[in-house]
């Protein structure tokens, strides 16, 4: 017999996560340790970023390569969250940090959906998977907690309460399902620089904790799986020190209500601005009017809530 013998392929792990929206965000003022004590209530979205780990020749060190919308403005070394989160892992349970991460972006870069929080929650589960370490939901959680504060919610999906610095997580109930379109600007707008913002506004108010008490409203809506309601719910702090900082954005809330959204609001730190529909064809209805306009460098329609991170190969 002859024929040529192939390599095996290197094994690897594949592990998709999703981009979120926060239905709310309330902010109590800056602590002693600099940071805001957070309530909000997080849904993800089907937006996914998709990392793969691959096993590398040991000593061959962590690399990263980046495929997929704005791929170029992603960070390709120790800045990235994934790459931190491979080294956490590898850390964690004394294994050697070689391995190969390959990312597939679905969510938008620094549009306040926490594409960058699905890397390392991907990465962590993926480094996991491949390196067999055996690590619990609850180690993962608390390694991804360490990375930034969005990222245990990126590892658990679907609507949840975030507390704290909105790591300490609750699920919610959320029946059906929500349709939404995203309207998202090219150039960021860095978190520190909205709460700064948001802390200059609100300097004259008393200081005070959020209270998640404030959203039984949106808590029914979510729970009757009613959009209408959830609509007239959502609510950001943070969206009056956005708007104040990028003022275009007010603009682009009121091509979404001229189309007849059911409730808009910025999503997170911004700048994207998130618009609920009453279907999926209305989503795309928001979405085209935001093109027609002018006033979003690009529009994404998606579904919530949505699993959290999961291996797919």
């Amino acid at each position: 017999m002859s024929g040529h013998l192939h390599a095996a392929p290197e094994p690897s792990a594949t592990v998709r996560t999703p981009g979120k929206v926060n239905l709310v965000l309330r902010s109590g003022a800056v602590r002693d340790d600099g940071y805001h004590p957070l309530s909000t209530v997080f849904q993800a979205v089907s937006l996914f970023e998709e990392v793969t780990a691959t096993h590398v020749a040991p000593g061959a060190g962590i690399s990263l390569t980046v495929s997929g919308p704005q791929a170029d403005v992603v960070p390709l070394d120790e800045t990235n969250l994934a790459w931190r989160a491979a080294l956490a892992v590898a850390d964690h349970t004394g294994m050697d940090a070689d391995v190969a991460l390959h990312i597939h972006k679905g969510v938008p870069v620094a549009g306040g959906m926490a594409g960058g929080s699905a890397d390392a929650a991907a990465a962590l589960v993926a480094c996991d998977a491949l390196w067999d370490a055996g690590l619990s939901r609850q180690e993962l959680t608390m390694l991804g907690a360490r990375l930034g504060a969005d990222v245990p919610f990126a590892l658990l999906g679907h609507t949840a309460v975030g507390t704290g610095r909105g790591d300490v997580l609750t699920p919610v109930l959320a029946r059906g399902e929500f349709h939404w379109a995203f309207a998202v600007q090219a150039e960021g707008l860095p978190t520190p620089s909205v709460f700064a913002r948001f802390d200059e506004l609100s300097a004259d108010d008393p200081a005070h904790s959020p209270d998640p008490g404030d959203d039984a409203g949106l808590m029914a809506a979510l729970r009757a799986g009613d959009p209408t309601a959830l609509g007239e719910a959502l609510h950001n702090d943070l969206q009056a020190a956005a708007v104040d900082l990028r003022p275009e954005l007010g603009r682009v809330m009121e091509v979404a209500r001229e189309a007849g959204t059911l409730g808009t609001l910025v999503s997170g730190s911004g700048p994207t601005v998130a618009a609920l529909a009453r279907t999926r064809r209305h989503a795309l209805a928001i979405a085209a009017a935001w093109t027609a306009a002018g006033v979003a460098d690009s529009v994404w329609t998606a579904t919530g809530p949505a699993p959290g991170a999961r291996l797919t190969g």
